[in-house]
């Protein structure tokens, strides 16, 4: 369990066809995109101030 093969995929978009409507499809997509983009910056945010954090916590440390 993990992976998403075509058969898959395929049944997801057709089931996304029949409820959103191929007038709504594209304007669904762009707003999952810019979604995962925008929580993709943010945890990459997340990340990187933890990691500056820890390396800071480590450095007190030495002192």
């Amino acid at each position: 369990m993990g992976r998403i093969g075509a058969t898959e995929l395929i049944l997801i978009l057709a089931i996304a066809l029949i409820i959103f409507g191929p007038s709504k499809l594209p304007e669904v997509g762009k707003s999952l995109g810019e979604a995962l983009g925008q929580f993709k910056a943010h945890a990459n945010k997340v990340s990187d101030n933890a990691a500056a954090e820890t390396k800071k916590d480590d450095e007190n440390k030495d002192i």
